[in-house]
């Protein structure tokens, strides 16, 4: 018996230590497991790191100045996820001259997804290509982020608009001015909207490297007013747990403004060459829909290799 009952105290010693713990850093509550309170992990330095980080947009930045070979899968679909125009290819950027351009080695395509002048039917696909094709070619571009802000110079109206979208899918919880009737709702590290998110720090294997998992996600208990303000669901990052290198992030944004409404889940895993971090995979899925447009479901998937 008495072994028995010193089995039983070592359990609950053993829970005990494997509970969760949880700081306040600028209003803010982290929690985090056992795991990442070994680690020594000075967690009011990491959240201002993250706050200022800008790789994850510099990474789509970075694309802009190395040859690369790219897989690219492209499916619309209707509101019963039937597929109604898709494109598959094959594609290579070339860099020469401070100029880019894009080859295209291979391509299918179905249904309607060009119109009869060879144009994209879809507004996705525009975004698409705009992020990673250089047709027709593109020059005195650079990877520099400066602020961090939009180009929107030339730009006008609804194409002005769809830029800033396109900004807030591929560089989430950054202040993005403009996007009308958003506000600042997409500053997710704004003091103002961290009562509607819960914040987690894990430490966990990502791309066979111990990371730093980081979670944001709105809280269960929000009330639909309350939800109208925010538009990041959820953003989960993995940071290498050595040189807090971005790995990667899985995020989810959400917004209906009356004329315009959106639901876009991302997924973009990293990895780097000559020290630059760029994307290797993208995976998008969303449901979006903008006054004077039909709605537009898509799925893209892009695979990147080959860089140089």
């Amino acid at each position: 018996m008495k072994g028995f009952y010193i089995l039983i105290l070592l359990f609950i010693g053993q829970l005990l230590q494997a509970q969760d713990t949880a700081i306040t850093f600028e209003k803010r509550v982290f929690v985090m497991p056992v795991a990442v309170v070994r680690s020594n992990l000075n967690v009011p330095s990491f959240i201002k790191y993250v706050q200022a980080d800008t790789s994850f947009y510099k990474a789509f930045k970075n694309l802009k100045i190395l040859n690369f070979s790219a897989i690219n899968d492209i499916r619309m679909q209707d509101k019963n996820s039937i597929t109604l125009a898709t494109l598959h290819s094959t594609t290579k950027q070339v860099r020469t001259a401070n100029c880019r351009s894009t080859i295209i080695e291979q391509e299918a395509t179905t249904g309607n997804f060009y119109t009869k002048q060879k144009k994209y039917n879809y507004t996705t696909a525009e975004m698409y290509a705009g992020l990673l094709f250089a047709i027709p070619k593109k020059c005195d571009e650079t990877n520099i982020v400066g602020d961090g802000k939009v180009p929107t110079q030339g730009l006008s109206g609804m194409q002005r608009h769809e830029q800033q979208l396109k900004m807030l899918f591929f560089n989430p919880g950054r202040r993005i001015d403009g996007i009308p009737l958003m506000g600042n709702k997409t500053a997710l590290f704004d003091t103002e909207l961290s009562k509607y998110y819960n914040n987690l720090i894990d430490y966990e294997l990502y791309q066979n490297k111990y990371c730093y998992k980081y979670t944001i996600i709105a809280r269960d208990s929000l009330t639909k007013a309350e939800r109208s303000n925010i538009v990041i669901d959820e953003m989960t990052t993995w940071f290498d747990a050595t040189t807090l290198q971005i790995m990667g992030r899985n995020y989810t944004l959400s917004y209906n403004a009356g004329v315009y409404d959106f639901k876009v889940t991302m997924q973009v895993e990293m990895t780097t060459y000559n020290n630059l971090t760029v994307p290797s995979l993208i995976r998008y899925k969303g449901n979006w829909d903008v006054a004077f447009k039909k709605r537009e479901r898509g799925i893209f998937t892009a695979t990147l290799f080959n860089f140089n």
